[in-house]
């Protein structure tokens, strides 16, 4: 079984009451900026062992009664028909998923507002007539030449008065977007002084789970934070206005420690004073305060830098445009943790086993510690015959066994290189586990083996060649965290 280290329960709690504390604090009304993935936030259920995926969701559905949805995006998101750089939809279509998903939970979605608006836009317009067809209002924001430092232009009618104002009807207003770089605070602050504006009293927060703030600086949980923003450039530092203010060190990071002055200038034109000494303050985070085994969740940290090193070489190998200095970013953060690759135990067997073969090779590791590898077959790939040594292990199957018989595996392999264009027979781990459940309606040990599957949920993996694309998206839906060696197999030029 995984170690665990984070009390999930703990912080559904906590989290949700200081949401309704700081509500309390500030009025009766708030604007909650929600940082990072509302859904399937994997970084922190891998760094922080217990906490769960949808953690947040479940938090924030108990404080569904009170709580509405905003979902910004900018207009040249759009525009640029921007991606998400995990599931690789455009910034819309995530904007439609997104509100199908909180709906589908019972969460209330007040509105869309679309950001930074420059002018007519046919990308802005289709999505805008999409969701006014859906019946869900949406609203415009401006681009505001000399935002965020320009305050006295800001906040006044030509600049956030310009806005369109978005009237909500809850105390809790959660302002979240499809992607970074969508415009959450100014969407907030806009609302802010709007309110101001026709009388009534809102506060901001922020909400981000990383980095911790009452966790030291160098913690392995804000290093394996610095590792996944690499791409960003993001520092931790320690905010040294809230070390004036308290004369205590609390960790946040470059960006918010950087424009809080001209935030603090903001809010005292609004308010007439400001009501954070720091941009720790703004924050509501209270994870740190759920880690239950610390040793953990820095071994867990650990192993995500490694992880995270690994991606941005392939990264690096993959796109001519991708940001070249990334690797070399979290490989400082290595040195500095002292860790090399060899410290992820999976990549040395898979290693030492391709040089005795001389075929790429997968290896695993299971909840128990217990290493699995599979070698390239004539039948299986390595990824395919790494899965079926580990359900064979996990059902208690002999490794004689045969899952897939030869009057299944031959018509597959056919119709794969026949009718389907495939050079290569071996069959990719979805094809694999087709043909076992095909077999299972007949062989009783096939069926215990399927069973199994869950328990592939989290383990690690590593495999000495960059998968194709089909095998990394069926290894994702498994969720194996796995790593590769940044090399492809052969001197092919074209790849799928």
């Amino acid at each position: 079984m995984r170690a665990i280290g984070f009390d999930n329960d703990k912080y559904i709690h906590m989290q949700s009451e200081e949401i309704r504390k700081r509500i309390r604090e500030l009025g009766g009304k708030l604007y909650l900026e929600f940082g990072g993935k509302l859904f399937d936030d994997n970084h922190a259920s891998r760094v922080l062992p217990g906490f769960q995926p949808d953690s947040k969701l479940r938090m924030l559905l108990q404080l569904k009664d009170q709580a509405e949805i905003i979902i910004a995006v900018a207009a040249d998101a759009l525009e640029s028909a921007k991606r998400r750089g995990d599931s690789g939809i455009t910034y819309d279509m995530e904007v439609l998923r997104l509100i199908d998903m909180f709906r589908s939970v019972g969460l209330y979605v007040g509105s869309v507002v679309i950001t930074r608006n420059r002018g007519e836009s046919q990308a802005v317009t289709h999505l805008m007539e999409i969701l006014k067809d859906h019946g869900i209002p949406v609203f415009r924001h401006y681009f505001i030449n000399g935002y965020p430092s320009n305050v006295p232009f800001i906040l006044s009618e030509d600049g956030f008065g310009k806005n369109d104002y978005i009237k909500t009807e809850r105390p809790l207003v959660i302002v979240t977007a499809p992607g970074p770089g969508s415009g959450k605070l100014a969407t907030c602050l806009s609302q802010i002084y709007n309110e101001n504006v026709r009388g009534v009293h809102a506060g901001y927060a922020k909400f981000e789970t990383f980095p911790v703030w009452n966790l030291p600086l160098k913690h392995p949980v804000n290093l394996a934070y610095e590792a996944a923003t690499a791409d960003l450039s993001d520092v931790n530092m320690i905010d040294p206005f809230h070390l004036a203010a308290y004369d205590k060190a609390a960790v946040n990071y470059n960006r918010d420690v950087e424009s809080f002055p001209v935030l603090s200038a903001i809010f005292r034109k609004i308010y007439g004073s400001c009501p954070y000494q720091s941009p720790t303050d703004m924050g509501v985070n209270m994870v740190g305060y759920c880690i239950s085994d610390d040793e953990v969740c820095r071994e867990a940290s650990r192993q995500e830098v490694i992880r995270r090193y690994y991606t941005a070489l392939l990264q690096r190998i993959n796109s001519r445009h991708g940001d070249q200095g990334e690797a070399e970013r979290i490989e400082s953060i290595m040195d500095e943790m002292e860790l090399t690759t060899a410290d992820r135990p999976v990549v040395t067997p898979a290693l030492e086993l391709e040089k005795e073969t001389g075929a790429p090779v997968a290896a695993m590791q299971l909840a128990d510690g217990k290493i699995i590898t599979g070698k390239t077959k004539s039948m299986l790939g390595c990824c395919s015959a790494m899965i079926v040594n580990a359900l064979k292990y996990l059902a208690g199957v002999d490794d004689a066994h045969e899952l897939i018989p030869k009057h299944l595996l031959d018509p597959v392999q056919h119709l794969k290189t026949q009718y389907l264009g495939s050079q290569n027979p071996r069959l990719h781990t979805d094809e694999t586990l087709i043909a076992i459940a095909v077999n299972a309606a007949t062989d009783e040990y096939a069926a215990r083996v399927l069973e199994k599957i869950p328990d592939l949920h989290d383990c690690d993996a590593h495999i000495t060649v960059i998968p194709s694309s089909s095998e990394i998206a069926f290894l994702r839906k498994l969720r194996i965290n796995f790593t590769c060696e940044p090399r492809y197999q052969g001197i092919k030029l074209f790849r799928l």
